[in-house]
């Protein structure tokens, strides 16, 4: 038996798993051919296999330069801090480029909401939001391939 059948998440277990993530490393291609690897905040949108996050980024960044050329990236989410505790979803993306300024500002609204201590914190974040947005692009990243892991459930064994 695949111990990778064992400890592959469900898509509900997937949903929940991204819903309670911070953090995505998101890998893009440089214009030298090395990965380029950045860490963003990040808005799941959707369940299981059928998830996409959202994110924005500076409109001049190496990223959003990057993904102009090869609209594709690697975004890995995970947690663990020994073997037995390791869990993360990985997954293939196609990039969307978000250029509209009202859906750019959209997605910086729900990230400030998502990642902010409170409503109220969030709501007064929305002039900065508001001034940004025309200095950034979105991300809508759309999953081609996902590959999941938690090392829990293996129950101690390896």
């Amino acid at each position: 038996m695949s111990r990778r059948d064992q400890i592959t998440l469900t898509p509900e277990e997937i949903t929940a798993f991204l819903a309670d993530g911070k953090v995505a490393n998101i890998a893009t291609m440089g214009p030298n051919g090395r990965p380029h690897l950045v860490s963003l905040w990040y808005v799941p949108r959707g369940d299981g296999v059928e998830t996409v996050l959202e994110t924005w980024t500076y409109a001049k960044s190496q990223k959003a330069a990057n993904l102009r050329r090869l609209p594709q990236a690697t975004i890995l989410v995970e947690e663990g801090d020994s073997y037995e505790k390791l869990r993360g979803v990985s997954m293939e993306c196609d990039i969307e480029l978000v250029e509209d300024t009202e859906k750019i500002t959209k997605i910086g609204a729900d990230l400030m909401h998502r990642y902010s201590s409170s409503p109220e914190v969030a709501t007064s974040a929305s002039q900065f939001v508001r001034l940004q947005a025309p200095k950034r692009v979105g991300l809508v990243c759309r999953p081609t391939k996902i590959v999941s892991w938690d090392h829990g459930k293996l129950g101690g064994t390896y």
